[in-house]
């Protein structure tokens, strides 16, 4: 009496293996079958308290305290009144733990009109900006530069970063360290006065717009920018970073595009009052 239930869980079994071929299933992950509801009933560990962001000590020194080095940084941005005192506060500021270990020269702050209609912000400086002292010089900002000539923006834009140092290796830098500049930043946003931001690359649009999202989720939208203290808002696009297109050319269509419709907007006649 077995023998016809047997076929029939036999047959079950067939037709479920002939589903999972046609999805596209090929190999099991697992040697042993889990039972995925009663591990559901198991409850995960409970995480450990968030440790308080310390930036790295450089070589010889103390951790750096992150609320002290940015309430520093912000009284020295606030007094400056012009680009150029900006510059020479960033140049003269020992906050940052970047100074004292990718950097080999001096700050790398900004290249461009002081008086730009839109702001274009990177991730931070690497080999070739830090020894020419100016933000995008190497072959990303090369690309930079083609694209902003295409789109009729050459004269009309400011380059800088989220960070003015370069970081070893010339990795990304790290939330902390772009909240330890970000006060410098933000006054050069003011002392600017631009129309809209661009934000190049993830790290870039991450830190300023408080996203969590990738670039490629990222890229294209528009956002609303503020500053720390809600005084400044700016309307932000993120976008593609250079050096990702360099690595991707396949992409260099969405960046255009993006470009293209900040152009757009940037040129488009203001409602009168």
């Amino acid at each position: 009496m077995t023998a016809p239930a047997d076929q029939s869980l036999s047959r079950i079994a067939e037709s479920l293996l002939a589903f999972w071929a046609d999805a596209g299933v090929d190999a099991m992950l697992l040697d042993e079958p889990v039972d995925r509801i009663e591990a559901g009933r198991i409850l995960p560990p409970v995480k450990p308290p968030p440790v308080a962001v310390v930036a790295p000590p450089r070589a010889g020194a103390a951790p750096i305290d992150i609320s002290s080095a940015v309430a520093a940084a912000r009284q020295l941005a606030a007094g400056a009144q012009d680009l150029v005192a900006l510059v020479a506060a960033i140049s003269a500021f020992e906050g940052c733990p970047l100074r004292f270990e990718g950097a080999a020269t001096k700050a790398v702050v900004f290249r461009g009109d002081p008086a730009a209609p839109l702001m274009v912000i990177g991730e931070g400086p690497g080999a070739d900006e830090d020894a020419q002292g100016a933000p995008f010089v190497g072959r990303a900002g090369k690309l930079l530069d083609k694209m902003l000539a295409a789109a009729g923006l050459t004269d009309r834009v400011l380059i800088t970063n989220t960070v003015f140092w370069r970081p070893p290796g010339n990795r990304t830098p790290t939330p902390a360290e772009q909240a330890i500049c970000a006060p410098f930043l933000e006054r050069m946003i003011a002392l600017v006065d631009p129309k809209m931001l661009l934000l190049v690359g993830g790290a870039s649009a991450k830190s300023l717009l408080k996203r969590e999202e990738g670039i490629l989720s990222l890229r294209g939208r528009w956002f609303e920018w503020r500053s720390a203290d809600e005084s400044l808002e700016l309307p932000a696009m993120p976008t593609l970073h250079p050096a990702f297109l360099l690595r991707q050319p396949g992409a260099k269509k969405r960046a255009w595009s993006d470009l293209l419709t900040l152009t757009e907007r940037l040129d488009r006649p203001e409602r009168p009052h």
